[in-house]
């Protein structure tokens, strides 16, 4: 495949996580870490069966320390602090700093061998940056009650877990996709222990809710990964970077599709921020010719 292919496969991963917010609200009430170990084990499940009709598959888990700790640690380790960051912080502005994060795929990419940081990558990234903060801000009451400073460090922190996992599966290359499957098994697991010490469970209760949580786990906690890895290891790292801000600002689209949410004028000229920043660190695979 061409870098341009992989690169709109490393997209769909976009595409996907935008339809998270939505299909969350549809899973009710269900703790966080339950859904998370709920939704990596479907995940897991389906990539597994796929290596029913592809046996050696099942050899890409056969792999180094440093990898599983680059994989769990990033799935496992953004989730976590992502939760604990909804759970002690405002969600809007636990969002707006966890969306640091496609700024700084772009800011590390500079670090990998062979890549080159262009001006265009930074105003691109920058612009979606800026549309990402009227998104938020839009919708931010303000003001911080006691006790949400450690939300919003550990949403600060899950930028730079999830950025630098990113990053570093660039640097694994050698390590093949499927690999992903037992990195989400482990999530998995290891949410499952998280939920039984910290959470009461919760099981769904219309068949609605259980289909949202298969949707989730087949979807955003599932393909989404492997098609993120994918991007990550072949396709264009910089405009993967940049074009994560659309997430959101998807997000709220669907959302607002969906009756959670009411259309605005700043969710208009975020769109124009994102999708601007979007084309213009992308412009290299647009118009190449």
């Amino acid at each position: 495949m061409t870098p341009r292919t992989v690169t709109l496969i490393g997209l769909t991963a976009i595409l996907m996580w935008s339809l998270l917010s939505v299909m969350t609200v549809a899973t009710g009430r269900i703790p966080a870490f339950q859904l998370a170990a709920m939704t990596f084990a479907i995940g897991a499940a389906v990539a597994f069966i796929s290596f029913i009709w592809r046996p050696a598959a099942f050899g890409a888990l056969r792999q180094p320390l440093v990898a599983w700790v680059v994989g769990v640690g990033g799935l496992f380790g953004y989730h976590a602090l992502y939760f604990l960051a909804l759970r002690f912080a405002p969600p809007a502005e636990a969002g707006l700093l966890n969306y640091l994060w496609p700024l700084l795929i772009v800011l590390f990419s500079s670090f990998l061998p062979g890549e080159r940081l262009a001006p265009h990558h930074i105003i691109g990234a920058l612009l979606g940056l800026a549309g990402t903060v009227l998104l938020f801000a839009g919708n931010s009451g303000g003001g911080f009650a006691p006790g949400q400073i450690p939300g919003l460090a550990a949403a600060f922190v899950a930028a730079f877990v999830w950025a630098a996992y990113s990053v570093m599966s660039r640097k694994l290359k050698a390590v093949p996709t499927d690999a992903v499957a037992g990195f989400c098994l482990a999530t998995a697991l290891l949410a499952a222990l998280v939920h039984g010490a910290v959470e009461t469970t919760v099981w769904p209760e219309t068949p609605v809710q259980w289909l949202a949580i298969v949707a989730l786990g087949v979807g955003p906690v599932g393909a989404a990964f492997f098609a993120w890895d994918i991007g990550m290891k072949r396709g264009d790292i910089r405009v993967l970077g940049a074009a994560s801000y659309a997430t959101p600002l998807l997000s709220t689209t669907f959302l607002i599709l969906a009756g959670f949410a009411r259309p605005s004028a700043t969710i208009a000229i975020s769109a124009i921020l994102i999708a601007g920043g979007g084309l213009i660190a992308a412009k290299d695979m647009v118009w190449k010719r």
